[in-house]
């Protein structure tokens, strides 16, 4: 079992060396999970470093959009019906990841802007169904350059191989029966 010897800095950037033993090497040479007694500083924990790698990523995509009134989580609302079509508010649920109460939001936005029209389904009248309009797909056509390029910003500190790990990582964690 060795020892990790590294530099942290408080909060007013001090510096000191701290000996981490908690990662241990395994016969296999794996490093085993932290200790669940040891300490517990909540800047090194997924959840943490997920939210602002989160919250970067979403500072890019509203400084790089095309339309600076379009919402990442609208973009994409908008890609899942260009790419499935007409769908319904459980089915864009599902296609996004965005929950129920938030995606009616979201749709009652992109049809305030005439991204999206809204139709009642005809085998049952109780279903909304929300489709692109012209307006959306231009939406779409002007934004997919912008968010290419919003993607590379997101990740320009990776390079080619830790882009990979960092794609296959992300859908390891989220489990096998979730959809990208």
């Amino acid at each position: 079992m060795s020892a990790v010897v590294t530099e942290r800095r408080d909060r007013h950037g001090r510096s000191d060396s701290v000996s981490d033993d908690r990662h241990r090497e395994t016969s296999t040479g794996t490093a085993d999970a932290p200790h669940a007694d040891g300490p517990y500083d909540f800047r090194e924990q997924v959840g943490h470093l997920l939210r602002k790698t989160y919250q970067r990523h979403l500072a890019i995509f509203q400084q790089h959009a095309a339309d600076p009134n379009l919402t990442a989580v609208q973009f994409v609302t908008l890609c899942a019906l260009r790419d499935n079509g007409p769908s319904s508010q459980s089915e864009l649920v599902r296609l996004t990841a965005v929950d129920q109460g938030t995606i009616r939001g979201i749709i009652d936005r992109l049809r305030a802007r005439e991204l999206i029209s809204l139709t009642t389904d005809p085998e049952d009248r109780r279903k909304v169904i929300a489709t692109l309009t012209d307006g959306g797909r231009t939406a779409i056509a002007e934004m997919v350059p912008c968010a290419h390029r919003i993607t590379e910003l997101t990740l320009q500190n990776l390079n080619a191989a830790e882009r990979v790990a960092l794609q296959f990582l992300l859908r390891k964690m989220l489990g096998p029966d979730t959809q990208g």
